[in-house]
């Protein structure tokens, strides 16, 4: 099972100031369209051969987003199976535009 973090968890940490590093798994149109700040964009599809551009500083959690959070899950399992601690952000980016900053655009 992989853990997941909800919208509001991720910002409780962030505002705490915990280190996290933002993995954005979607596609590269839609980070585009909107991201979380300060995150990395990595395709799900790519993943696999790209883990060794993950740079999170030490002690930082690798928090996994996409759309709705299923992308996430996958990519989640990657990372944790390559042993990197990772989490999946629980209903995705959409879900943080609803609970936490609705200046992110829904699509």
């Amino acid at each position: 099972m992989i853990p997941q973090i909800s919208p509001l968890e991720l910002k409780r940490w962030l505002d705490a100031g915990q280190p996290v590093f933002l993995l954005d798994v979607r596609q590269p149109e839609e980070h585009a369209y909107c991201a979380l700040p300060g995150s990395v964009l990595i395709p799900l599809g790519e993943l696999p051969t790209r883990l060794e551009e993950l740079e999170p500083a030490a002690g930082a959690t690798v928090v996994v987003y996409c759309h709705h959070g299923v992308r996430s899950l996958s990519g989640a399992a990657i990372l944790r199976q390559a042993g990197i601690d990772a989490v999946s952000l629980a209903g995705g980016i959409d879900r943080w535009s609803l609970t936490v900053d609705p200046s992110v655009p829904r699509y």
